[in-house]
């Protein structure tokens, strides 16, 4: 059966997969949701045997219901290939008895990859299927890892231009050159005068703008998005707590339809969504754990059912969660309405010009399956510290926000349900934040000795997304203030 999306802001028409994977955003602004949440369509014990890419493919095929077996086959061979470092794409380390599913294996060492490798392959399938005869210009705002994944994937794919918005001074240095010395003719990476928060709402506009949006059909471009708001984003990153499950059943850590609880660290909710949207497939998770940095917007959401974006916005050492507006929360929002668009559009509205809303109790009664905490700087530095004085694991300032968290939860509840953490990102991609939190030592060591330290004191190889950048010139050095957002679009594209 025919699976659609639906908008979360109104009634138009309903679409297939393909077309909301090209559009991105819909036309009122809203974001597109399945109809419902489709099952998994095999057992448990069936999942334990399959590899990363059977396992995606069982998952994907429930929600890409107008992509072909053939098409939707081919899409994630290309994607899942030998540009991940590990035969099981994404393999779990045991430490202290959690599980960190480790999702940066990836051509650019975080969890981006794994949905972003497959996203050009779905947008070139989808406009094959629908006829498109415009480039597709894919505009996204980064808090540093999308913005590369995002660059890789699609850096000279044909009838594709990219182009990147990132805070300048909001992003770790590895993170900037990695970007910043991204190769292809198709690709524009810009560093803008703001925040993350900037960059989105910039992005978010320019989707908006009718006028622009008639200039380029004109010129014969169209805008698509390869941030989570896109679907086509969204439904890759639902495998990886599928595969996760499935290898916990293989190897017998786990009986079958016993629950786990996942921690996920925070910033955007489009990762701990999907593991909201397994959980509702029927995949056993008991409690979804949101961790947040000192930027605790969500945190204070679940513990209040107030959102409130009007408070400071801190720079911290996991850029990638340094958001206030988490555009994927509206997704969860519009489910706990009981799908009614008009209410969910109203909050939404709220949100953008005044910065706060509030969701009824009743809706807070439906967010049971969420626990929400916070960890400080300190805080995670010492548990990254603290980690591999114990244990000789190190691991990325953002997975240790989730294993500070998960701390947190368990002193909390006493709860000592199997877990997976998400551990989103190399340590490499933010050597100096994880070396001056394991010893101030290192302090005024250079980037690159640093990365060569830490491959020491870990037992890791230097990832080949490091090495590759070390010499790399820089070919991106544009800059603009946020209100310039638009005239950069123009310029690259010509109008």
């Amino acid at each position: 059966m025919e699976l659609l999306y639906r908008s979360t802001r109104s009634t138009q028409e309903a679409v297939t997969a393909s077309k909301a994977i090209l559009k991105g955003l819909s036309d009122d602004g809203g974001l597109f949701v399945p109809e419902k949440i489709p099952a998994l369509g095999c057992s448990l014990k069936e999942l334990a045997d399959m590899s990363y890419q059977e396992a995606a493919y069982e998952v994907m095929k429930q929600y890409l219901t107008d992509f072909t077996e053939e098409e939707l086959k081919d899409c994630i061979a290309k994607a899942y290939d030998e540009k991940f470092d590990t035969d099981v794409i994404a393999p779990m380390a045991e430490v202290e008895r959690t599980y960190y599913l480790e999702l940066f294996h990836g051509k650019t060492i975080a969890f981006k990859d794994m949905a972003l490798s497959i996203l050009p392959h779905l947008m070139i399938t989808s406009a094959k299927k629908n006829h498109v005869e415009k480039e597709i210009v894919i505009l996204t705002a980064t808090s540093g890892d999308t913005g590369k994944a995002a660059l890789a994937g699609f850096a000279d794919v044909p009838g594709t231009r990219i182009i990147v918005f990132y805070p300048k001074n909001g992003v770790s240095p590895i993170q900037e050159k990695q970007m910043v010395t991204q190769k292809g003719d198709n690709t524009l990476v810009v560093g803008i005068h703001g925040n993350f928060d900037d960059a989105q709402t910039g992005v978010k506009k320019l989707f908006g703008d009718r006028e622009l949006a008639e200039r380029m059909a004109e010129k014969g471009f169209q805008f698509s998005s390869a941030n989570s708001i896109n679907i086509g984003r969204l439904v890759p990153q639902i495998v990886y707590y599928v595969y996760a499950y499935a290898k916990l059943l293989k190897e017998e850590q786990i009986a079958e339809g016993e629950k786990i609880n996942v921690v996920v660290p925070t910033g955007n909710f489009g990762n701990i969504l999907a593991a909201f949207y397994a959980k509702n497939m029927g995949l056993p998770i008991a409690k979804l754990i949101c961790a947040s940095n000192e930027n605790k917007v969500l945190y204070d959401f679940f513990s209040t059912g107030c959102y409130d974006r009007n408070r400071e916005f801190v720079l911290t050492t996991s850029p990638s969660m340094d958001i206030l507006i988490s555009s994927n929360l509206e997704r969860l929002i519009y489910r706990l309405t009981g799908e009614d668009y008009a209410k969910n559009a109203e909050l939404m509205r709220q949100l953008q010009e005044n910065g706060v809303y509030h969701i009824s109790e009743e809706m807070k009664k439906e967010l049971e399956d969420f626990y929400g905490n916070f960890a400080t700087e300190e805080e995670s530095a010492s548990q990254i510290k603290k980690i591999y004085e114990d244990t000789g694991y190190v691991m990325d300032t953002h997975t240790a926000v989730a294993s500070a968290v998960y701390e947190k939860y368990k002193k909390d509840t006493g709860d000592m349900t199997k877990t997976v953490i998400a551990s989103t990102a190399s340590p490499f991609k933010f050597t100096r934040s994880v070396m001056c939190a394991i010893d101030s030592k290192y302090e005024n060591m250079e980037d690159f000795k640093l990365v060569d330290e830490l491959s020491r004191i870990s037992n890791v190889p230097v990832p080949a997304a490091i090495e590759e950048i070390r010499t790399a010139p820089v070919r991106h050095q544009c800059q603009c203030g946020k209100e310039e957002m638009k005239k950069v679009v123009e310029d690259f594209l010509g109008l």
